[in-house]
């Protein structure tokens, strides 16, 4: 070996000790947290689970989308219950329809276009544009009210949906009319949703939305303030 080459051996020494130095940085750090809001399945009775299944805090809530002190906790509680409890992996949320009209159900079935998935971004899409919805109603002669409620289940989602605005919604969230019609038709969507009504007032013993449900028991309040206190002491009994 020269003289000329101990210098190149170093640098190749020294190279190769910064790219293990390297390499055992990217090893040490950290995998980015799981957002759990991301995690959404279904139940058997067609809820919604959105969070950490091993979350020792459960929380259910009925709500309705024609209901307005829903779409206030929708907008005023979705972003903090999101960021500061489910992504944490602090509780898990069921959401849980109790169909109150035939407005209601439209906009239910049209939640579900896109698959558990997509329900998250729907849902808040809904309740977002629900003063657009509420104005057409109260603008729709009753000639118009009467025709939306005549015919199948099927047949008055699709006239309500045209007629509240609800079609051009989905429309413009990229569904096509082929999947914004299935989802209204879906027999089994318009069953599971009857069902879940009929186990929130007979089972639960609701009497309004929405209600909210902590590890079983009725919270008994409406705003998110109040929610978020009984999340904070639930969390602290776990």
């Amino acid at each position: 070996m020269s003289a000329f080459d101990e210098p190149l051996l170093d640098r190749r020494a020294a190279m190769l000790a910064l790219s293990g130095a390297a390499l055992g940085l990217i090893a040490a750090t950290p995998a980015k947290p799981t957002l759990w809001s991301q995690t959404v399945t279904t139940t058997p009775i067609g809820a919604f689970l959105v969070g950490n299944p091993a979350a020792k805090v459960r929380v259910v809530e009925y709500f309705s989308y024609t209901c307005h002190v829903c779409a206030d906790f929708a907008k005023a509680g979705t972003l903090p219950l999101k960021t500061q409890y489910v992504d944490r992996g602090l509780i898990l949320f069921e959401y849980r329809n109790l169909v109150r009209d035939p407005v209601d159900m439209t906009a239910a079935l049209l939640a579900r276009c896109g698959g558990p998935g997509a329900f998250a971004g729907n849902h808040q899409a809904l309740f977002n544009n629900f003063p657009a919805m509420i104005a057409k109603i109260q603008k729709a002669t009753e000639s118009q009210k009467k025709n939306w409620f005549e015919g199948t289940t099927g047949e008055r989602a699709r006239k309500i949906a045209a007629g509240t605005g609800l079609t051009a919604l989905m429309r413009a969230r990229g569904y096509s009319q082929a999947q914004i019609d299935a989802a209204l038709d879906s027999e089994v969507a318009q069953a599971e949703l009857t069902g879940m009504t009929n186990i929130g007032l007979n089972a639960d013993n609701v009497e309004g939305t929405p209600s909210f449900f902590v590890n079983g028991r009725n919270a008994e309040v409406t705003a998110w303030p109040a929610l978020k206190s009984k999340l904070d002491l639930a969390l602290k009994a776990s």
